[in-house]
């Protein structure tokens, strides 16, 4: 038998945090989504909705609505980016 010891560092993550990382990730689609040229329709076309509302709400937290990692993923490739762009200053 392998035993497996793990040495976690405690923290402390609060729901203020997690609306922080939320609305950097955003800020950060936003910017390179700007710097690319590429409109919030034409982002949102790219990865499969219909209408700018879920990119626009994302990119801002509005109605606490945030990008999963699904969708992290494809705006990464719609804009020609690594994804990990999109946690830059996290």
């Amino acid at each position: 038998m392998v035993k497996i010891l793990c040495n976690l560092i405690p923290f402390d993550l609060s729901a203020h945090h997690i609306t922080i990382l939320y609305k950097r990730i955003g800020a950060n689609v936003r910017k390179i989504r700007k710097q690319k040229g590429v409109s919030q329709l034409d982002l949102a076309l790219a990865v499969g909705y219909k209408s700018v509302s879920s990119i626009a709400k994302a990119e801002s937290l509005i109605e606490n609505k945030h990008f999963n990692i699904e969708q992290l993923y494809k705006i990464s490739k719609a804009l020609g980016v690594p994804i990990e762009r999109f946690f830059e200053g996290i």
